[in-house]
């Protein structure tokens, strides 16, 4: 027998309860071109739930007024950067007196936000990136905590914000907050360049420079580099790609030369040297640092 269409009213995911005001049969909601991803909800078969976002959206028929996705839903949304891929289980925040939802595949929060903590990623209910960052304190580890505070900066958001947001919170995690706050950064942009700066500064070394412009003494661009001591003509960037292509080895040698010869100290961090940070981060900057104050 052929399965009778849809209204297209429904769209392609839709709650039970929306089919039941249109006097669509329950048996009808079982056939084969449709899916239940979480309880209540029914989805069209060739839609896809292989991202967040497509979950998210999957989901979105059950969310109620003071419900939003959190946490690593949230910042997976966002873009934000973390150490690990997001599991298939979606986290969903509630403000009281709304319930936070109890079902299958889904984490619930209650959460305390201000009252503009929440914004809209497209059609989706989240945090807005401060407080998101908020609600990772108690998940992630200190520096990675500092490289999402980074990112965060890095698309407009004020260190007063983060600050703010900080000293806010009440929930677990709060601690780690208030420290991580002092350690981030605009200018940085990837959570390794983040990793290396932390590095340094640990040691005792002077913070450098983010991203700073390098320019000939005629005002010529020469290089923007990733950590920068202008006054000691040292920089430091982390180089993360495991094989480049012949053409673009061909442009990076012609940088490094064009470097060298602005009279600056390059030094290279590449994955493996974070696995021993004092032998190849910190000596070697430690060393180029002291070389040219001896001049």
């Amino acid at each position: 027998m052929r399965t009778r269409p849809l209204p297209p009213d429904l769209g392609t995911a839709f709650h039970v309860r929306e089919a039941d005001v249109l006097g669509i049969p329950r048996r009808r909601l079982a056939a084969d071109d449709l899916r239940a991803p979480f309880h209540g909800v029914r989805v069209a078969r060739e839609e896809s739930l292989e991202s967040v976002a497509d979950r998210c959206q999957a989901y979105l028929p059950r969310i109620t007024g003071g419900q939003f996705f959190s946490h690593t839903t949230a910042a997976t949304l966002w873009g934000m950067p973390l150490p690990f891929r997001h599991g298939d289980e979606l986290h969903v925040g509630a403000i009281p007196p709304t319930r936070e939802p109890r079902t299958r595949g889904v984490v619930g929060h209650r959460l305390e936000l201000p009252p503009d903590g929440v914004t809209l990623i497209g059609d989706l209910p989240a945090p807005t990136r401060v407080e998101t960052w908020a609600q990772l304190g108690s998940l992630l580890r200190m520096d990675d905590l500092v490289a999402a505070g980074d990112w965060v900066l890095s698309q407009g958001e004020s260190v007063e914000d983060l600050t703010e947001a900080a000293l806010r919170a009440r929930r677990r995690g709060a601690v780690a907050l208030r420290e991580a706050v002092d350690f981030v950064r605009p200018g940085s942009e990837s959570p390794r360049e983040t990793q290396v700066r932390l590095i340094l500064v640990r040691a005792g070394l002077p913070e450098p420079e983010l991203n700073w412009t390098l320019r000939t003494t005629t005002g010529t661009f020469v290089a923007r580099l990733d950590l920068a001591y202008p006054e000691q003509r040292v920089a430091v960037e982390y180089d993360g790609r495991q094989h480049a292509d012949t053409e673009q080895f061909r442009r990076d040698a012609d940088r490094w030369r064009a470097i060298a010869d602005e009279g600056w100290t390059l030094i290279r961090v590449v994955a493996h040297h974070l696995d021993t940070p004092a032998h190849d981060v910190v000596a070697p900057v430690r060393r180029a640092l002291l070389a040219e104050r001896a001049r």
